[in-house]
């Protein structure tokens, strides 16, 4: 007699969360905690960063952009790195829930890069005396926005929802290249950027004073992140599930349920609450 075997917790959870009328309201019940944690995090971040933090020896209080520079490059990559692994897992086991993932993903890394050039900029004019230079960290991230802006283009191309999928997480594991070449531009080019300071734990090259707002304020982009990306894929997933069935019962039992004095769904224990 065969034993039959059966799905750990943990993994049956997981593969709940592959289906849209699973993901769906989880995600909507993390959204708040997400939003609460971000401004945990930001609102120190901030303070400390731009009141507590001492100027620089050099550069005075111009530095300062660095609290919304730094982390916007560090979360322009770590969302790409995000999206391809979501490539893979899309290709291989053929998930939709990937693509959506890196459909969502996609502008809101495109933004990030958009922010790190940016404010890059205005950092450079007087550090550097110009607004742009063919720095080749500058370079290659205006090439990582360009391959953001791809994706999507190339998405919106094809018609087919599935085939869009696969042909936009091809391109993304193309465009993976990319994030070593920001990571290591440094080292391997005579560049104007410096090099590593905050890895550096054994020899820090930056105050302690510095070190933690800048800390806040990449772990509080990270969680904007989370919660941007679960707003897009459940506005996506809406999107393309438009006259699924899943889409239409979570409506009707909306407009059905038991509201309280805010307007709101009264029963909190509703499947999709």
């Amino acid at each position: 007699m065969t034993e039959k075997r059966t799905m750990s917790p943990l993994l049956k959870w997981f593969y709940r969360l592959g289906a849209p009328v699973w993901f769906y309201p989880f995600a909507g019940r993390l959204l708040p905690w997400l939003g609460a944690l971000f401004l945990l995090l930001l609102l120190p971040g901030l303070y400390l960063g731009l009141w507590h933090a001492p100027a620089d020896y050099q550069q005075g209080d111009s530095f300062r952009i660095m609290y919304v520079h730094v982390p916007a490059a560090w979360l322009s990559m770590f969302v790409y790195f995000a999206m391809a692994v979501s490539a893979v897992v899309a290709l291989v086991w053929r998930l939709r829930m990937a693509e959506i993932m890196i459909l969502s993903s996609a502008p809101i890394g495109a933004g990030f890069a958009l922010i790190a050039l940016v404010t890059g900029a205005l950092w450079g004019k007087p550090m550097w005396g110009a607004w742009w230079v063919w720095d080749a960290r500058l370079t290659s991230e205006l090439i990582l926005l360009f391959i953001y802006l791809g994706i999507i283009a190339l998405y919106n191309a094809i018609e087919d929802r599935r085939s869009a999928g696969r042909a936009m997480s091809l391109l993304t594991l193309v465009g993976v290249v990319n994030l070593p070449i920001i990571h290591y531009s440094v080292v391997w080019w005579n560049t104007l950027h410096q090099g590593a300071t905050v890895s550096k734990f054994d020899t820090p090259s930056i105050h302690i004073d510095m070190l933690i707002p800048l800390l806040l304020m990449a772990a509080a982009f990270k969680v904007f992140y989370g919660w941007t990306l679960l707003l897009k894929m459940r506005a996506n997933l809406l999107e393309q599930d438009l006259h699924n069935g899943w889409v239409k019962e979570r409506i009707y039992a909306s407009k059905t349920a038991p509201k309280n004095s805010t307007g709101r769904v009264a029963d909190k224990g509703h499947q999709y609450d």
